[in-house]
This record gives C-alpha cells, structure tokens and sequence, in this order.
C-alpha cells in the first residue's frame, strides 16, 4: 500500500497492520511460533479500528467515499453482475466515457445496471473525465433507460460522481436541459428502479440518475446538492472551510436517513469497501435482490405513484 492511498486517521491502523505482516514474515523465515503475539496485535488493530471509525467526522467520511482504491462501478459490475454487455453512445453527439451502461445479469436475472466510472491513474481519469457527466452522458443513460423500460427490465444504478461536468462546451450542448429530461422521464419509466450511491453524490450530477424506486447508500458514501468544497467556496470564499461545510450540509448516510431521503444504508467491511472490495459488493448486490423481489411484485400504476410520492415528500416539513 504506497502512503499517498493512505488517508490520515487511517495511518495508525496501516502501520500496525504492517507489523503484523513483518512479524509473520519473520516467523515464518525463522520457523518460530508468534501466533499468541500476533493474534494480540490483530486484537489491538480491530479495536483500534472500531474506535476510529466509529468517530468519523462527516469531512472524514467524505475523504472516505473519495479513497483512490474504493472500487467504482465496474469494480461492482464484475463482482455483482454476469453476461455485462456495454451499450455506447446517446445516438446524437458522442459517447461519454464517464458513465457506463448495458444489460446484464444478477443472480442470473436480467437487469440493465448503469453508473459513473472514475478513473485510478492519471490516464484513466482523464479518459473518464473523472466520472462527470457530459450532456450526452446523462442522453446516453436515458437511451438505456428506455431500452430497459421496452424490454421491461429492471434498472439498477450506481452514483458516484464529483458532479456534472460544469465546461462551457458541456453547457453549449444542454447540461441543464439533459438532467432536467432525465428527472421527468426517470419518474414515469414503468419498471423498477434501484440506486445506490457508492462514493460522491455531488449535485444534479448525481441526480441526473438519481430518480429510482429504491435509494441506498454506502455507509461511508456522501450525497449532496454540492460538494463541501463548492460550499465553503460560496460561503466563505475558501476551500479550506471545506470540513466546516460538510457538517452544515449534513450530507453523510446517517444524515440523510434521517431526514427520510434515502430507504437504507448499506454496511461496509471494516475500515471501508476499498479494504474488500468483495465483501462491499456482496453487500450491495442483497440489497438490490431484496429490493427486486419486492418492487416486481407491485403493479405498475401502484410502482409510479409510489415513486412519485416518495420524491413529493422530500423537502416537507411540518412544525
């Protein structure tokens, strides 16, 4: 693990987690028995794990769903999914690499699964465009949409994005008027929708794809009307008061199932999913089970209204 994929408050775990390692190794080499030892240290290391991130700050959890080796949607796809076909292209302008889509099964059932794709190295994130969307993403993800919906297939979809992409030529070719289409459509497709946001949920980047039937999140994932770095900007002119925002803008999991604006969170494996990606996977993929064997069994006039009603409640309040 190289020090620049280590996050701050994770270094104390990293470093005895690394003479663990070194310990076996040398017992090993020297055909010693440290079993008692090394068990202890492993103890000390889940303890110290637990009190750790059982403390996070809501700037911590951020800096979590934003972890260079937390797996992303592809990750999730070759973990969760079989048979994945990749569909390109919105038919109109281009195909926006920072979104993919296409049909796919789980548990041998066919679903299209659809999300942002960020990028590990340098080249790969230029490539994704560090996974926010273009207009022609968010017309590239309706394209699909509409498919599943022909084919009457359910859709699962994967959030995590920074935003949309705010460059001039993003706004010449309809950004705002592409998510706008989307938040219309989304809400009348007669089949089942489950989102789950795995990492960033900054913005309409998020919500472009965000209306579904069902909305999990990651327990270390955030969602948010912009990111805290764009708040502190607008609030008080720096980055800097970026941790500040984040605890204004109550943008965390706990956060938001609080205030009924998602329906569950979604355990991760100790210290993060990017410690096992497998295990975060699996987590995923019983809850989009679960949610299927309920959804499918609605008619599709009780489906609509009820996701209908589940976004009209958001934002009343009653005192």
């Amino acid at each position: 693990m190289e020090d620049r994929q280590v996050l701050d408050f994770e270094r104390p775990i990293v470093e005895l987690e690394k003479k663990i390692f070194d310990m076996k190794d040398f017992a090993a080499g020297a055909n010693l028995q440290l079993d008692d030892e090394i068990a202890s240290l492993q103890q000390k290391v889940d303890k110290m794990r637990e009190d750790i991130f059982s403390g996070l700050s809501r700037w911590q959890k951020v800096l979590l769903a934003r972890h260079p080796r937390r797996p992303y949607t592809l990750d999730y796809i070759s973990l969760i999914a079989s048979d994945f076909i990749e569909l390109h292209g919105d038919r109109g302008f281009a195909d926006d690499k920072a979104v993919v889509g296409g049909f796919a099964r789980i548990e041998g059932k066919p679903v299209l699964i659809l999300g942002q794709q960020k990028g590990r190295d340098t080249k790969q994130k230029l490539y994704r465009n560090f996974g926010m969307m273009h207009p022609e993403g968010y017309r590239k993800a309706l394209r699909l949409f509409k498919l599943a919906e022909k084919y009457k297939k359910p859709i699962v979809i994967l959030i995590d994005t920074p935003g949309a992409y705010p460059g001039i030529g993003a706004e010449e070719r309809g950004q705002a008027e592409a998510i706008a289409r989307n938040l219309r459509e989304m809400a009348s497709l007669q089949v089942p929708i489950i989102i789950t946001v795995i990492g960033e949920g900054a913005s309409g980047g998020a919500l472009g794809i965000g209306i579904g039937d069902k909305i999990f999140m990651l327990e270390y994932s955030w969602y948010s009307v912009i990111s805290p770095e764009g708040c502190a900007a607008i609030l008080w002119r720096d980055n800097a008061y970026a941790p500040d925002a984040a605890e204004a803008l109550r943008l965390t999991a706990p956060d938001l199932m609080e205030l009924n604006l998602i329906d569950k969170i979604i355990p991760e494996p100790p210290g993060g999913a990017h410690n096992n990606h497998k295990t975060a996977a699996l987590a995923v993929k019983a809850e989009i089970l679960t949610a299927l064997a309920e959804l499918e069994t609605l008619p599709t006039e009780v489906l609509l209204q009820k996701r209908l009603q589940k976004f009209r409640r958001m934002g009343v309040f009653r005192e």
